[in-house]
């Protein structure tokens, strides 16, 4: 493992430290790493539009908005092969919440997403992608046996 000094003037590192501790960090090497891992993954994903990810979808819709919900399933249909699972939750007697977890090659997970967030009617719509090295497994697990897929993290 390598080992770094930074140097930042009083207030920033104080007001890092006042975040990094109210996030829950035990010591500020893994909000560190956290933050590098994010720049890298941002870096990456601005080069890369044909690499793929793993991702979440999750936005917010009034279901009683005119087939807004038939829109939503719809394109959720047509982009069947990107989603892996979705969670539905009733906020109230009006709003819903939707969370999709999606995999695929970034450019069309984020042209998915994209479709989804512009439909009239979808507020609060935001994308987590993170970057993934999709690979052919083929062997046993303890319940299953043959070829699946395996996405691993890249940082």
């Amino acid at each position: 493992m390598e080992r770094f000094t930074i140097s930042m003037d009083d207030q920033l590192f104080k007001q890092f430290d006042e975040v990094a501790q109210a996030r829950g960090y035990y010591n500020r090497s893994e909000a560190i790493r956290d933050l590098i891992r994010e720049y890298l993954e941002n870096s990456r994903l601005q080069k890369d539009n044909k690499g793929y990810c793993i991702a979440t979808l999750s936005y917010i819709y009034n279901h009683h908005e005119r087939d807004l919900a038939g829109q939503v399933t719809s394109a959720h249909h047509q982009h069947h092969d990107l989603t892996l699972s979705s969670m539905h939750v009733h906020l109230d007697h009006d709003n819903c919440l939707e969370v999709t977890i999606l995999r695929g090659i970034v450019e069309e997970v984020r042209r998915f997403a994209n479709q989804v967030i512009a439909t009239n009617g979808v507020r609060h719509g935001k994308l987590h992608i993170v970057p993934i090295e999709l690979t052919q497994g083929n062997h046993t697990h303890s319940t299953s046996a043959g070829p699946h897929m395996h996405s691993k993290p890249l940082t």
